[in-house]
């Protein structure tokens, strides 16, 4: 009957409902039903047979696909600090980092010399070095914390943000340059993707491991090659 209610949906909504909690116990997604509509939507987007599979340099003779997109990643790194060369050219900035530095700060706001050097995937002695840097040209001041009175944290000051506002249009050229010629759907799906590896290799990153010790402690964490 058609007025019948559907008990097997419900059921496997009820099934649905509980992977997704499974799946989302690190947070990516927000425990509400509109986390649970994006998830949805990544594990249909995910789980699509990739219909056309690109050809790449060397795919003939066994190259991988890691292999490809770990030097596409470097690449892009290059050709990003190209650009970002060009639009410090003949200002106060040094480096890229200088601004990226200021940038962070920027949107979120105060915090110790080590919250700023990992929240940018540096080590700490060149982190250091930027921080002293922007010190020294008065874009950063330190202060005591509202929250711990025995540290001390980060601000930008009036003039950092105003050394901002000075390469602010030529940075925005900079960024639009790295996305190229994709499109808007291009680039949230790419946005999707480097997320997921963020989150990959933030974890990771957290765990402060040594260089010497790295590869060999996250081997494990590498999952198996999958269609």
């Amino acid at each position: 009957m058609q007025n019948q209610m559907n008990y097997k949906f419900i059921r496997d909504l009820i099934d649905l409902s509980e992977q997704f909690e499974t799946a989302n116990q690190g947070l990516p997604f927000s425990s509400d039903i509109n986390g649970f509509k994006q998830w949805i939507c990544q594990e249909s987007v995910e789980t699509k047979p990739v219909r056309i599979e690109p050809d790449w340099d060397g795919k003939q003779n066994g190259r991988t696909p890691e292999s490809v997109i770990s030097t596409l990643v470097v690449h892009m790194n290059r050709y990003a600090k190209t650009y970002s060369k060009s639009a410090i050219y003949d200002s106060a900035f040094s480096t890229q980092e200088e601004f990226i530095y200021l940038i962070t700060l920027k949107a979120y706001g105060e915090m110790t010399k080590m919250e700023l050097i990992r929240r940018n995937i540096q080590e700490k002695p060149a982190g250091m070095l930027i921080i002293n840097r922007l010190l020294r040209q008065g874009w950063v001041k330190q202060a005591n914390s509202a929250v711990d009175k025995r540290s001390k944290v980060l601000k930008l000051t009036p003039l950092g943000a105003s050394a901002l506002g000075q390469i602010k249009a030529r940075i925005d050229t900079a960024t639009r340059l790295v996305c190229g010629d994709l499109s808007r759907n291009e680039k949230v799906e790419l946005i999707r993707l480097l997320q997921k590896l963020e989150r990959f290799h933030q974890a990771i990153y957290q765990k402060n491991i040594d260089r010497s010790e790295l590869l060999d402690e996250i081997a494990t964490a590498i999952p198996s090659n999958k269609n």
